[in-house]
C-alpha cells in the first residue's frame, strides 16, 4: 500500500483533469444518462430504476440526474477488504494505492517450462502463491481463465486455488450468481463462518461493463445479489476509444463516467450503502490492428484523468498498470509497466488491477508480476516523497561535522540509510567486475530465478481445519448442477 500526503511531506501528484474539467465531464455524463440513455438487459434492475424515476422503453433506459445524485450521497467514500491472514486489510480511502494482478487470461506463460499454453486448473494457485510472497503486491486475482474445466464453473475453481494459497485479499469474478453463490458459499469457510464473511469480507465481486454504454443480464443480476449480501463490489469497464467511443480521450470519459454511475446507481437502489469501486481500463485503439492497446500512453493518461474524475465525485477507484503489448516480460513489457505503476501512483488509483498482464490482456505472466513488483516498489519510494521537518533537516549534524568533511561514518545519519534510500532487489547496481563474478545474469535471469525461488519455498498460510473438504463439496456441488 502506498500513502500519500502525509502531515510533513507533500508526496509528488500530478492531474490530467482541473476541477472545472471534471465538473464540464460529470455534467456531460449527466445529460447523456437522461438524453441517450444506457442499455440495462436485466429486468429486476430495469423495475429498481424505474422505481427510482427513470424512463424505461424496452431494454434501454433514460436515467434522469437526480438518481446519480442520490447514489452518489449513499456510496460510502472508504470501507476495508480482508484477507484470511488480517495483517493484509486494505483500507479503500482517497491517497491509499494498491496493486494486484488481473484475471480471465486464456493463455499463461509456464513458469516451470516457459511455454505460452492454455490457462488450466492450478494456475491461479501459481499466481495467488506467488502473489502472497510479494511484498508490493497487495491483492490477488487470478491472471487465468481455466481451458480444462467445466467452462461456467472456471471462476469457482479459480477462487478455490487462489483462497487456499494466499492470505492477501482477493477479487473475484463470477458466470452467473450461482457461481457468485458458490464462491461465496468457498469464502464463508475460509473466513470463519457467513457472519465473519459479512463483518470483514476476505473477497470483492469484480465485475466488467460492456461498451457503449451496456450493463449485462448476468452481471448486473450478481452485482444486485452482491449488493444485498454485503460483498464489496468492483464494477469496471472501458470504452476503446476509435472503436467503443469516438477517437477523443474527452468522447471516452463520459461513456467510461456513465457507465460506472449508471452501475452504481443500481447498486444503491438495490441496497443503500453497498460499497462500490468504480473502475476504467480506458485505451486507445491501435491504428494498425483496431485492438485496444494496453501499452499505450493514453491508457495511462486517460486512466489518471478517470482517477481524477472519482476523485471529484467522491468514488473509490480501481486502474489498470502493470501490463504490456509485449509477448514476453522483456524491455518493452518493462517500459509499458513502468509508466503504467508510476501513472497510476501519481494519480492516487485506489485499487490498481492487471499487473502481470502480456499481449493485450490475452497472457498472464508470473515473470511479469514478479518484475512489476520491483517496479511498484521503485514507484512507492518516489510517492513517499521527501520528509520535512526538524529532524530531517539535521541542521545540528551539518553543523558538527562541519564544511567539506564527511557524513558516511556519522550514527544519526547512518541509522536512517535503509529507510531514506531505496535499495533494489532485482536491479542490478553492481560494478562489471562483480557482475561477472555473480553469473553476468540479464534482468530476465534474475526475475526467473526470484520465481522459481517462491515457487520452491514460499508457504502460504494453511486453510483452516476442514475448509479444503469444504471447497470440494462445493465443487462437486456445481459440477452436478452443470450436468443436470
Amino acid at each position: 500500500m502506498t500513502l500519500t500526503n502525509y502531515s510533513d511531506r507533500q508526496s509528488p501528484q500530478f492531474r490530467v483533469l482541473s476541477d472545472a474539467q471534471c465538473r464540464e465531464l460529470y455534467l456531460a455524463t449527466l445529460e447523456c444518462l437522461n438524453r441517450i440513455g444506457v442499455l440495462v438487459y436485466e429486468e429486476q434492475a430495469r423495475n429498481l430504476l424505474a422505481s427510482a424515476g427513470a424512463d424505461v422503453d424496452g431494454e434501454r433506459v433514460y436515467i434522469p440526474p437526480h438518481i446519480i445524485q442520490e447514489a452518489l450521497v449513499t456510496a460510502p467514500r472508504t470501507f476495508t477488504l480482508w484477507g484470511r491472514d488480517r495483517q493484509h486489510e486494505l483500507r479503500i480511502s482517497p491517497d491509499r494505492v494498491y496493486y494486484g494482478p488481473g484475471p480471465t487470461c486464456t493463455y499463461f506463460l509456464d513458469p516451470v517450462t516457459g511455454e505460452r499454453r492454455k490457462a488450466r486448473r492450478g494456475d491461479a494457485a501459481y499466481t495467488a502463491r506467488v502473489s502472497d510472497a510479494l511484498p508490493n503486491i497487495d491483492y490477488v486475482m487470478s491472471l487465468s481463465l481455466y481451458d480444462d474445466v467445466t467452462p461456467v464453473l472456471s471462476p469457482v475453481y479459480e477462487f478455490a486455488d487462489m483462497v487456499a494459497n494466499t492470505g492477501k485479499p482477493i477479487a473475484a469474478w463470477a458466470t452467473d450468481v450461482h457461481t457468485l453463490q458458490d464462491i461465496h458459499q468457498i469464502a464463508a469457510a475460509a473466513a470463519g463462518g457467513a457472519e465473519n464473511l459479512r463483518r470483514q469480507p476476505i473477497y470483492t465481486y469484480f465485475a466488467t461493463y460492456e461498451s457503449p454504454l451496456r450493463h449485462s443480464e448476468k452481471t448486473i443480476e450478481n452485482l444486485i445479489w452482491a449488493a444485498r449480501n454485503d460483498v464489496p463490489i468492483v464494477y469496471l469497464g472501458g470504452p476503446s476509444v476509435g472503436v467503443e467511443a469516438p477517437v477523443t480521450g474527452a468522447s471516452g470519459l463520459v461513456v467510461f463516467l456513465a457507465a460506472a454511475l449508471s452501475g452504481l446507481a443500481i447498486a444503491q437502489l438495490a441496497q443503500k450503502g453497498a460499497p462500490v469501486i468504480v473502475g476504467g481500463v480506458i485505451s486507445a485503439m491501435d491504428l494498425r490492428t483496431a485492438r485496444p492497446s494496453y501499452g499505450s500512453p493514453e491508457m495511462s493518461l486517460y486512466v489518471a484523468a478517470a482517477a481524477d474524475l472519482t476523485r471529484y465525485l467522491g468514488l473509490p477507484f480501481m486502474g489498470t498498470a502493470g501490463a504490456s503489448e509485449s509477448k514476453k516480460p522483456d524491455a518493452q513489457a518493462a517500459i509499458e509497466a513502468s509508466i503504467e505503476v508510476l501513472m497510476n501512483g501519481l494519480s492516487g488509483a485506489g485499487l490498481v488491477h492487471d499487473v502481470g498482464f502480456l499481449d493485450c490482456a490475452d497472457i498472464g505472466s508470473l515473470e511479469m508480476l514478479v518484475m512489476c513488483d520491483e517496479i511498484i516498489s521503485l514507484v512507492r519510494r518516489i510517492l513517499r516523497g521527501v520528509e520535512v521537518n526538524r529532524q530531517t533537516i539535521m541542521l545540528d549534524l551539518i553543523e558538527r561535522v562541519g564544511p567539506g568533511n564527511c557524513f558516511i561514518a556519522e550514527p544519526e545519519s547512518a541509522a536512517l540509510c535503509r529507510s531514506e534510500i531505496w535499495m533494489p532487489k532485482l536491479l542490478s547496481r553492481e560494478t562489471w567486475v562483480n557482475w561477472e563474478k555473480q553469473g553476468a545474469k540479464s534482468m530476465e535471469q534474475r526475475v526467473n530465478e526470484r520465481l522459481q525461488q517462491i515457487l520452491a519455498s514460499h508457504q502460504p498460510p494453511p486453510l483452516p481445519p476442514g475448509v479444503a473438504e469444504t471447497i470440494q463439496s462445493v465443487l462437486n456441488a456445481a459440477e452436478q448442477r452443470c450436468a443436470r
